[in-house]
């Protein structure tokens, strides 16, 4: 078969683009790994800038985000009890941030590309990407045990950390920096109140922990545990006693418990692999960089990708101007690095390091009380947390 852009992997940024290109007549294919179902049961971030979400409602999919999702104009850092709120609408000049779960966007995406017609092949596997630095690469794979072809002008590579599409690019052509991080966050899912109508980034001696939701009535948190620890380590009870032990005592009156819907360990991890481009493979989101969940940054990297992508495509064919696609890799990465500091830094400030000597503890302490204390580093926080512009 043949089309224009073939996307590999469909997750939320992959749909994404997919969608703003076919509102542009530039056809697409998406295949994707795994079935449909299997996409939506993840559970992921709910955090959006303002920049996603102007995209979804221009890629005609942010009819539900805006009646269901909620606007945040802050959020809250507990220290001990201490609990100072961060109003990111004064600090930033009206800006705020959209919450709105991850799921319900990428059904939101996947609804539209049904009603497009857009073809998406799912359970894909053996995918190998040949010709990549012609002008016409082939994306093989085979589904249902028949071997099929993708004939393309583009491939862009949106599938995740795991998938085929960095790795197709040879040894000695990219460059990988990384950090893995000596814990994970302990994340479950419950029908529950939230504990706060903002979200709560809270620093423990225990280790830290987050305050979450997806709605009014479903709330997500997260705490800071080993590496070395499983789910079946976890009982609700153990979680719940955790999560209160970690909290200042303003929220524990308003902590609502019940059983969880899901329960999972994320391990943290910094990732860039430079450059995002080679030949005419393209690598969005995951597939070209991590950042560990403190500052939210997550999806929204893979949007800001996206949005790079998206009008260096519309240059190519509407313009027939690759200027965009030659500079996509630089651009991108310019943007990539200031989030990964914004994140690492998120991650520094709020997290119990074990091996951390009493000189850095201390540090750390100081850097809290600094920040909490002056309003241009709150600025600071606030202007990174709400989206740097694209």
């Amino acid at each position: 078969m043949k089309t224009q852009i073939c996307i590999i992997g469909g997750g939320p940024s992959g749909l994404l683009l997919a969608q703003l290109l076919n509102n542009n007549a530039i056809d697409t294919v998406v295949i994707e790994r795994r079935n449909k179902e299997h996409v939506l049961s993840r559970i992921r971030a709910g955090v959006l800038e303002q920049g996603f979400s102007k995209m979804m409602r221009d890629a005609g999919c942010g009819e539900r985000m805006d009646k269901e999702g909620e606007v945040h104009s802050g959020f809250q850092i507990a220290d001990g009890n201490r609990l100072k709120r961060i109003d990111l609408s004064k600090l930033t000049g009206g800006r705020t941030v959209m919450v709105y779960g991850q799921t319900e966007l990428t059904r939101d995406l996947y609804d539209a590309r049904e009603r497009a017609n857009g073809l998406t092949i799912y359970n894909v596997e053996d995918v190998n990407l040949n010709d990549l630095t012609t002008d016409a690469p082939v994306v093989e794979f085979s589904v249902n045990g028949e071997t099929e072809q993708i004939y393309c002008d583009l491939v862009v590579g949106a599938d995740g950390f795991h998938g085929v599409s960095r790795k197709s690019i040879p040894k000695g052509k990219l460059t990988e920096h990384g950090r893995t991080y000596p814990f994970g966050w302990l994340g479950i899912l419950s029908r529950t109140k939230p504990v706060s109508s903002e979200l709560v980034y809270a620093r423990h001696s225990r280790g830290f922990a987050l305050c979450s939701m997806r709605n009014k009535l479903l709330s997500r948190y997260y705490i800071q545990v080993p590496i070395s620890d499983s789910v079946e380590d976890w009982s609700d009870d153990r979680f719940w006693n955790e999560l209160r032990s970690r909290l200042p005592d303003s929220l524990l009156s308003s902590l609502e418990t019940g059983s969880s819907i899901e329960k999972s360990i994320a391990p943290l991890r910094s990732y860039v692999a430079e450059p995002m481009s080679y030949g005419n493979l393209f690598l969005a989101g995951d597939a070209a960089h991590i950042v560990p969940p403190t500052g939210a940054k997550g999806l929204n990297s893979a949007g800001a990708d996206i949005y790079y992508l998206y009008r260096a495509i519309l240059d190519r064919y509407l313009r027939d101007d690759k200027t965009g696609l030659d500079n996509y890799s630089s651009k991108a990465l310019t943007r990539v690095w200031k989030t990964q500091r914004f994140s690492w830094w998120m991650t520094s400030l709020l997290h119990v390091f074990p091996e951390a000597t009493s000189f850095e503890k201390r540090l750390q302490e100081s850097e809290l009380n600094y920040l909490l204390s002056s309003e241009n580093a709150l600025s600071l926080l606030a202007e990174n947390y709400v989206g740097l512009p694209y």
